[in-house]
């Protein structure tokens, strides 16, 4: 079974010519299986997490350990940490213009699966997966992202999770821009890849809507660069009645606004 484990882990970003720490010893273990789904206000270090597990260089890890399956994450390349099974789907995916979505796909499939698809049978897995997805056709010769709606980039952020299956998902406020439409179809296919059981899901997000249709086995309450209470789905409807005040840090971290819908 696949299990992430993040040990006390500290992280600091540069900004205003000075250094700044957002993590300030994060735990937590995601297996195999599990959905968990990290809440929290704006500025609290969510999105910091998810770029630090994704190895985005603008963060350095001061402290603390993140191993996959017994596997030093953080002496891995970021590459290399995709190809160990950790995928990101991103709060605002970026165009790649020149690089279209069918040779995008491709590649990344063959660079985690460690051959390349079959061509015909590729062909009809996208084609499928684009059709449970409400993707036209005609979206896989585009390039990637390049003049697609917020909505559309969310699909093809879920596109490539149903086509390269990791072992642990880390989704970025997937919720983030979407019509109610788009929620469902895109919460449907995160729920296809969950119902196989192969995938450990860290489902990040502000809001609870995203959590109707995505049922978290574990909640945790991000605050102050730290988690500061887990629980399980409850927990959710508790910050959907009370908001994140009592989660205040003197550290900054906004909690103003509460969880609305």
């Amino acid at each position: 079974m696949a299990t992430l484990e993040i040990r006390d882990l500290h992280v600091t970003v540069e900004a205003d010519n000075a250094t700044k720490e957002i993590l300030k010893g994060v735990d937590l273990t995601v297996k195999q299986g599990e959905t968990h789904a990290i809440m929290g206000p704006n500025g609290s270090g969510k999105s910091t997490l998810a770029y630090s597990l994704a190895g985005h260089p603008k963060y350095t890890v001061t402290g603390g350990t993140v191993t996959l399956d017994g596997e030093d994450v953080l002496e891995m390349s970021v590459d290399e940490r995709a190809r160990a099974g950790l995928f990101l789907a991103m709060q605002y995916p970026v165009e790649v213009p020149g690089v279209s979505v069918s040779n995008f796909l491709r590649t990344s499939a063959t660079a985690v699966r460690g051959e390349a698809p079959k061509l015909r049978t590729w062909v009809k897995e996208v084609k499928e997966a684009m059709e449970r997805l409400n993707m036209d056709a005609s979206f896989a010769e585009r390039n990637v992202n390049e003049g697609f709606s917020g909505g559309e980039k969310k699909r093809h952020e879920i596109l490539q999770l149903e086509l390269l299956r990791p072992k642990v998902a880390i989704l970025d406020e997937t919720d983030s821009g979407l019509d109610v439409d788009a929620l469902r179809i895109v919460s449907e296919g995160v729920n296809r890849v969950r119902e196989t059981g192969e995938v450990g899901t860290l489902l990040i997000t502000h809001y609870t809507r995203i959590l109707r249709y995505i049922k978290p086995d574990f909640v945790h309450v991000f605050s102050g660069g730290r988690i500061v209470e887990s629980g399980g789905a409850e927990l959710a409807d508790k910050l959907e009645n009370e908001g994140y005040e009592a989660y205040a840090k003197l550290d900054g971290a906004d909690t103003k606004g509460g969880v609305s819908a």
